[in-house]
């Protein structure tokens, strides 16, 4: 979703963040980071940017109470977008908030970095960004060097690897009043405490864009048809079928159209009243409109399409690959053997 090949960090500044829970505490900086050095410049960029190439879902901040104004991180980074002067004294700010809210007692102490970018590009367009980022794991590094005739080797401890970013969030100087386009990382945790950084620190909800409706609906219709045969007598064969044929419209068509992917997907009255109720129930419980029409994201449908899987497995003997035209594949029982079958159709073996 990003690239960063022309992009500059113009203003970095380092903080520690204890966990207040086990009594640790904060340590901030005096002045920001001095960026004299170009290497090291760039093995920041590598280590900030290059986890975000691949991240496309974006998200948005926002605040429980419907005023985006309360968001702390929000209006710390609106004022550095702003005023680039005030960028350390709301870097230190940002660290005094991640410590407030580090309240569970398994959030791992580490650096708190704060960074500001000129011209990242996203989406084609270039943008300042502020990143905010956090370390959390240390390793232990393997240090060889030449020694009189051969070689020495030592090592560092606690050091940081700049091919595994912890926790990470860019936000992007776009769209100020909806609440900016942030992209977000978080590898170290998935369990209930790693919340803190996405829900309780950073307050972000999902934008509401055409990726995401993408992604939504076509994980909404995933899940609608793996459920189908509780109301509906259908084989797993015609279920692969169902997801072949969706994926097939999101690849071709430009836009989605609920009545038109109903009619040539589904194309069973009762199962498209089905399908219907199951998204409203879906938007409902989580809060997630899918509007009925919109363009159709590639990267989205890509992103899906490895998780749309095409194989019927028959006990532990067959896999079965269907990709299309399910009118060649038959299934009968067989009495005398008392056992299932399903009969293949084809013109040609390949």
């Amino acid at each position: 979703m990003i690239s960063y090949s022309e992009a500059q960090l113009s203003q970095l500044s380092i903080h520690h963040i204890g966990n207040k829970v086990q009594n640790e505490h904060f340590s901030l900086s005096e002045q920001p980071l001095s960026l004299d050095d170009e290497l090291l410049a760039s093995l920041l960029m590598q280590y900030f940017l290059k986890p975000f190439e691949k991240v496309n879902e974006a998200y948005r901040f926002h605040h429980s109470s419907g005023d985006l104004q309360l968001n702390e991180v929000s209006h710390f980074v609106r004022q550095v977008f702003a005023d680039e002067g005030t960028f350390h004294d709301q870097s230190q700010q940002l660290a005094r908030h991640l410590f407030d809210i580090s309240s569970h007692p398994n959030i791992k102490s580490g650096e708190l970095y704060v960074a500001s970018f000129k011209g990242v590009q996203m989406e084609g367009e270039r943008y300042d960004a502020i990143g905010i980022f956090k370390s959390e794991t240390k390793d232990t590094y393997l240090k060889v060097f030449p020694q009189e005739k051969g070689f020495g080797i030592n090592y560092e401890q606690e050091g940081i690897s700049i091919n595994k970013l912890d926790k990470g969030c860019l936000i992007f100087n776009s769209e100020a009043s909806e609440g900016y386009t942030v992209l977000v990382i978080d590898q170290t945790n998935r369990s209930s405490e790693a919340v803190y950084w996405k829900d309780d620190f950073l307050q972000l909800k999902v934008r509401n864009d055409n990726y995401n409706q993408t992604q939504n609906v076509m994980g909404v219709y995933k899940n609608f048809v793996s459920q189908l045969d509780s109301q509906f007598e259908v084989s797993k064969a015609d279920k692969i079928d169902l997801l072949n044929k969706s994926m097939k419209y999101f690849k071709e068509k430009e836009s989605f159209d609920i009545e038109e992917f109903s009619n040539e997907v589904i194309g069973h009255e009762e199962g498209i009243a089905s399908f219907k109720n199951y998204k409203r129930d879906y938007e409902a419980e989580f809060s997630e409109p899918i509007a009925d029409s919109f363009d159709i994201a590639d990267a989205a449908v890509k992103k899906q399409a490895r998780v749309f899987k095409s194989i019927l497995k028959l006990d532990k003997n067959f896999h079965v690959y269907i990709h299309g035209n399910k009118d060649w594949i038959e299934k009968g029982y067989d009495e005398e053997k008392s056992l299932n079958y399903y009969r293949l159709y084809f013109k040609e073996e390949q």
